[in-house]
């Protein structure tokens, strides 16, 4: 039977992964899938990929690295998603995932000319999704949560941009009818991203955002969360 295959680009912060585990469970939790029923490939250590027309469907993580450094793991990851795609393979990027999807086709990743984006950040629908099948059950605006500085400056030839935020023009594309990048964190729950906010505590206050507010501002996303169950039941996993 073909599985879920989870692209680890990164791991989560050593508080949190002590206490609760890292994006993979998070992923497969949100999926309504068991750890044990997923593969992971660890790429940003190396790990190797399958044959990319192997996995029912494939999830890329977040990550503290950046996209527009190009490291050689990254660019090799962004290649083998380009040929899963030619092979029909769904995939869903999230954070890194998503601009290393919009970047290994084409697009243009960088810094946010707008600045760091992090806490719960509404989500505006795009006209487009109402008939996306990913993310057709989105309102006008949900919350969703945020913890990045790079973005998709330029999609790709061919993207459709789902939605937005004051921040971020391109919170969520879709390429084709079976790839999706989100900006945002369906996997994250409300005391993930707060630890977050906190562990960035100094740099956001730093560049002229204020901490207090961002933290005050933080609350539960069950719409965004439901993306990934959402992606299972395309993909026949649900």
């Amino acid at each position: 039977m073909r599985r879920v295959l989870i692209v680890k680009t990164g791991g989560t912060l050593p508080e949190l992964r002590a206490q609760r585990g890292d994006y993979e469970e998070w992923i497969a939790a949100g999926m309504g899938l068991a750890r044990e029923d997923v593969d992971v490939a660890v790429v940003a250590e190396g790990e190797p990929l399958p044959a990319p027309e192997t996995p029912a469907g494939v999830v890329v993580t977040g990550s503290s690295a950046f996209v527009s450094e190009r490291e050689p793991w990254s660019e090799r990851t962004g290649e083998w998603l380009v040929r899963a795609l030619e092979h029909g393979t769904p995939v869903l990027g999230i954070c890194y995932g998503h601009q290393l999807l919009a970047h290994a086709l084409g697009g243009v990743v960088g810094r946010n000319p707008r600045g760091r984006e992090i806490g719960t950040v509404e989500v505006r629908r795009l006209e487009p999704a109402q008939r996306d099948p990913l993310l057709d059950s989105w309102g006008a605006a949900e919350p969703a949560h945020v913890t990045h500085v790079e973005s998709v400056l330029a999609l790709p030839e061919g993207a459709v941009r789902l939605a937005e935020s004051d921040l971020d023009p391109v919170q969520a594309f879709r390429v084709g009818e079976r790839a999706w990048g989100v900006q945002f964190h369906p996997e994250f729950d409300a005391d993930t991203v707060r630890a977050y906010l906190a562990a960035r505590t100094e740099k956001v206050r730093a560049e002229g955002l204020d901490p207090e507010a961002l933290d005050a501002a933080i609350r539960e996303t069950p719409v965004a969360a439901r993306i990934l169950r959402r992606f299972a039941e395309l993909i026949g996993k649900e």
